[in-house]
């Protein structure tokens, strides 16, 4: 049986956000993310789908970054343009545990419950979690209710800069 690895030499980072619709500003912020990544030379993992993973992907290829999409379904087609790595898993949401388990650290964007379910694996396996404040959805939920005992901590960032340094300083 042969496992996924991805080569150590560059830092993993997964982000994830919401596949529908966000705001402009918050997919400004992805293709932000994705951008620093690829600056830096580290690969994006996401979801491999659209809104806030294909705007980080967009990001990541401006300045020729790689990108990796674990797909929830069992074909490459449903990929966005700038995936360079298609993994079709056909797990639809348990494909989530893939996108979080073989990251460095893990960036969250907005988001719904698919997020939720993201960064909730990635505290559970101890990887370092940024939040970037005010971009909506369950990531301004779990900012604004961290008084809550969840036994795991997490780093906020208010932009893509801060957030890229943040992941990158975390070895």
């Amino acid at each position: 049986m042969s496992t996924l690895t991805l080569n150590s030499n560059f830092k993993k980072i997964a982000v994830c956000g919401s596949n529908s619709s966000s705001s402009l500003d918050t997919l400004g912020i992805a293709e932000n993310i994705g951008s620093e990544i690829a600056k830096h030379n580290g690969v994006l993992l996401c979801g491999g789908m659209g809104g806030v993973m294909e705007a980080a992907s967009r990001g990541a290829k401006m300045f020729n970054g790689v990108t990796v999409g674990i797909l929830p379904g069992d074909t490459e087609s449903e990929s966005n343009k700038y995936i360079d790595i298609h993994i079709p898993t056909s797990l639809g949401k348990l494909r989530n545990f893939f996108v979080v388990s073989l990251a460095d650290v893990v960036i969250g964007i907005a988001g719904g419950w698919g997020t939720l379910s993201e960064l909730s694996l990635a505290m559970n396996l101890n990887k370092p979690v940024i939040l970037i404040r005010n971009t909506g959805g369950v990531v301004d939920w779990l900012y604004s209710n961290q008084n809550l005992s969840l036994g795991s901590t997490f780093h906020v960032a208010d932009n893509a800069k801060d957030a890229i340094i943040l992941a990158f300083s975390n070895d």
